[in-house]
């Protein structure tokens, strides 16, 4: 399988391969043995993580060793950034979605990133700038 060297990364996908409980940890598994290419996401998703390991310190510490070893870089939002979220937010108002989400919606467009490893099924709906869609990364089988 063929993957894009560089790609955004969601929150669920960091939860499903810390915790050994999530449906998809196994696949997400995989992918992180095969996958050589930079991951990006933002502090937004970080904490958003944080949250979702909240039952379990030694998971969240895994999670916190892997940010500090780099395993996915953390893109910092820019001032502009908040300007496009609020926009994304008046646009997305019926999902609704949520800032995570946005954040990483607002880099992809900076970065120029339309590659994204994610479970979440809004990402289907959620377009980038000129109305393109996001190339979401699949998971192995």
């Amino acid at each position: 399988m063929s993957y894009p060297t560089v790609a955004l990364i969601d929150s669920g996908i960091l939860v499903a391969y810390y915790s050994a409980r999530d449906d998809h940890h196994l696949k997400v598994c995989k992918f992180f043995e095969q996958y050589t290419g930079r991951l990006i996401t933002t502090l937004s998703c970080i904490t958003e993580v944080m949250w979702l390991l909240n039952s379990d310190w030694r998971l969240q510490n895994r999670f916190l060793d892997g940010v500090a070893r780099e395993v996915f870089e953390c893109c910092s939002l820019l001032l502009q950034d908040f300007t496009r979220i609020a926009e994304l937010n008046a646009q997305y108002f019926d999902l609704p979605a949520d800032f995570a989400d946005l954040s990483l919606i607002a880099i992809s467009e900076r970065l120029n990133i339309a590659a994204i490893l994610t479970l979440d099924s809004d990402f289907d709906i959620y377009r980038r700038y000129r109305n393109q869609p996001f190339d979401r990364v699949s998971l192995p089988t």
